[in-house]
């Protein structure tokens, strides 16, 4: 086991990129806390859905609100969080979440065990979930254990009066 180094991340550090419809910034890699978790920011734009309903296989996510309100569906629950609020979304779980708000917003997005913030970073390299192609999104997400239903976007996009692609933020 690798002795973790004492790390400082400043609100500007981290290498930051767009998935397609809200950003990601990295923060903490899985490599620098033995594969237990990993750190990304996803800084998102006014009333931006970030992803179609999917589910995790091997992770769960916990989603801490930094700045704005962030709407979650978890299964059949809708849930808002504000500032100061964690939102857990446990593997095996279909779930999506968004910006319930006309401002911006930003979660501290912690993964653990660590690994999925790589789907993040190849996804970045595609060029986002709206750019990249089917086959390789499709490869990627079968890679990542990573099931997603890109059907869900229009009922969510009218259903909670939200937009997808969001605008590029960081």
């Amino acid at each position: 086991m690798a002795t973790a180094t004492t790390k400082v991340v400043g609100p500007r550090d981290g290498k930051a990129g767009f998935l397609g419809s809200i950003g990601v910034r990295f923060m903490i890699d899985g490599s620098e806390a033995d594969d237990r978790l990993s750190l990304v920011e996803h800084p998102m734009g006014p009333r931006a859905l970030a992803a179609p309903v999917h589910r995790h296989t091997r992770e769960d996510e916990y989603s801490w609100v930094i700045e704005g309100r962030v709407g979650a569906l978890l299964g059949d629950d809708v849930v808002i969080g504000e500032p100061g609020d964690l939102i857990f979304k446990p593997r095996n779980q279909w779930h999506t979440f968004w910006n319930a708000g006309d401002e911006p917003a930003r979660i501290l997005e912690i993964i653990s065990p660590a690994g999925f913030e790589r789907f993040f970073e190849e996804l970045v390299d595609l060029g986002g979930v709206t750019k990249a192609d089917p086959a390789a999104l499709g490869d990627l997400c079968a890679r990542y254990e990573l099931e997603m239903d890109p059907d869900s976007v229009p009922g969510l996009v009218e259903r909670f009066d939200l937009r997808f692609p969001g605008d590029p933020i960081t």
